[in-house]
């Protein structure tokens, strides 16, 4: 492998963990109260009506 391609593998994979982490320690380190904003939305389709 060439110089220039270690040296893109390595700031690529670099960064990818870099926005991993970053991702984790939002979730890790939201306050409590967050939790009740996350939410799925509340999908309601017209065959849901029909029994």
């Amino acid at each position: 492998m060439s110089t220039s391609g270690l040296l893109i593998m390595i700031v690529s994979v670099s960064v990818v963990t870099l926005l991993f982490v970053g991702c984790v320690w939002k979730v890790l380190t939201s306050p409590s109260g967050e939790s009740e904003k996350l939410h799925a939305a509340d999908l309601h389709t017209p065959d849901m009506d029909r029994k």
